[in-house]
């Protein structure tokens, strides 16, 4: 096989994995839809590339009106990638982000880290526990057992959660072997760990329909048809959610 047949076939595999997580899917599924039902927040967050599994599910058409993404420039690519490196290791650093957000016991909070090792990841979790939140996390567990905690209670991120998931991912995340190239390409824990939020979020939705309850979702704001629809929404939460 060409490697674009060999990366296919290995998300393929893993995408058929994620049935295992069934009834996880369905338990977290029921605190989002719980959480939109008492009029709580979804937030989210994640650093390095795993903040992308923050903005994934925020002001994005299909999705909740009532989700907070943590998205600290420090923390995220586009400024400086190889600082962000350093700063999702620091004590501390969590505390200062999140004490601007009222996080509470309606709320649950969707973390995302691959390796599940770094302090800030962590802290927010524990963080948002301590609060009442509701903790959900995407990780890839071979990496993680193949590393050591970098948090001074020395547990990783899947261990502080309230329910946790594995992307199967590789260890070091990318999957495919070349010959010639000392390291593996194609990394896997975007393609994977979107579906399982993504199918989390739609198991809300049908959960709160079945409720007789009518969520807030955002439309596309490039279809004419969801434009009035969108600006009713973010004139309702510009002031509550951040970013928005």
């Amino acid at each position: 096989m060409e490697a674009h047949q060999i990366y296919q076939k290995k998300i393929e595999e893993k995408l058929s994995l994620i049935k295992t997580q069934s009834e996880k899917i369905m338990q977290a599924a029921q605190w989002v839809a719980e959480t939109l039902e008492k009029e709580g927040f979804i937030y989210s967050s994640g650093t390095g590339h795993s903040h992308m599994f923050a903005e994934e599910i925020f002001y994005r058409a299909g999705g909740f009106a009532r989700v907070i993404p943590i998205l600290d420039d420090a923390l995220m690519l586009h400024v400086d990638a190889s600082k962000s490196t350093e700063v999702e290791r620091k004590e501390g650093y969590a505390a200062k982000l999140l004490h601007i957000f009222n996080i509470n016991e309606k709320d649950c909070f969707i973390i995302s880290s691959n390796s599940g090792r770094n302090t800030v990841s962590i802290d927010m979790a524990l963080i948002a526990k301590e609060k009442g939140a509701k903790i959900i996390v995407i990780t890839n567990l071979n990496h993680s057992a193949s590393v050591d905690s970098r948090h001074p209670s020395g547990k990783k991120l899947h261990e502080v959660s309230d329910i946790y998931f594995d992307n199967f991912g590789d260890i070091g995340d990318a999957c495919v072997q070349l010959e010639g190239i000392d390291f593996k390409v194609g990394a896997t824990s975007t393609v994977i760990g979107t579906v399982i939020l993504q199918s989390i979020m739609v198991q809300a939705a049908e959960n709160l329909v079945k409720k007789g309850i009518s969520p807030e979702i955002f439309s596309s704001s490039n279809a004419d048809e969801g434009e009035a629809h969108n600006e009713a929404l973010i004139k309702k939460y510009k002031g509550l959610v951040k970013g928005l």
